[in-house]
């Protein structure tokens, strides 16, 4: 069983590794934003809760996300395991995941943390370019379009998103060392934590994932 957490500050490659693992080890890919949505389309009464606070543009408060993820993580497509991303944010979110994984008894296997150098981090987002019309994400670095400035799905014109200037990114950056952090020394003294380096190449960073995870941490 694989119950894995995948860390790291925005644009460290989270989504590309998450696609790798999922489709090598058939796990779901569970993120907070994935389950707001699915719990609002399927009417749940913490769906709804949750969609009435995102309606007012203000943050879905811990106890609502923890119930949200219990529902999700009990199903039983996460029975043989499943990949955490983005949560938890805090570690009030953390010690409860801990306690609801512990009660269902699915708990973490392994935390990888996608370790970073933020002045490399920042000149890698200020070259990311995605597609509005179908979100795919790409690289003028490392994940280059096969036709420049035109996404390969679609045909549709990328984009330097306004968030992804350096301006933006970071302030987004030191949010992101405030707040979700502390997780990796958490993680680290419960034993579960693993470090990659994610400016590695894309082929790298995943190798080196299949390494921790075939050790079982």
């Amino acid at each position: 069983m694989l119950n894995i957490i995948i860390m790291g500050p925005p644009g460290a490659g989270k989504g590309t590794q998450s696609e790798l693992i999922i489709k090598n080890y058939g796990i779901p890919h569970i993120s907070t934003g994935d389950m707001f949505r699915e719990a609002a389309i399927n009417k749940t009464t913490l769906g709804l809760e949750a969609k009435a606070f995102m309606d007012r543009g203000e943050l879905v408060p811990d106890e609502v996300t923890i119930g949200i993820v219990r529902e999700r993580l009990s199903k039983d497509d996460c029975a043989k395991g499943f990949l955490l991303d983005g949560f938890p944010r805090t570690l009030v979110q953390a010690e409860a995941l801990k306690t609801l994984l512990n009660e269902i008894n699915r708990p973490i296997t392994s935390v990888i943390n996608l370790a970073v150098n933020e002045k490399l981090l920042i000149d890698r987002i200020s070259s990311r370019r995605v597609c509005p019309k179908c979100g795919a994400s790409y690289n003028l670095l490392t994940k280059t379009s096969k036709k420049e400035g035109i996404c390969d799905n679609c045909q549709g014109e990328l984009i330097l998103r306004d968030d992804d200037r350096p301006e933006s990114f970071k302030v987004r950056l030191e949010a992101y060392k405030a707040k979700t952090l502390p997780l990796v020394e958490y993680y680290k003294k419960e034993g579960l934590l693993s470090e990659v380096d994610g400016l590695a190449s894309i082929e790298e960073v995943f190798k080196s994932i299949q390494e921790i995870l075939s050790k079982g941490k």
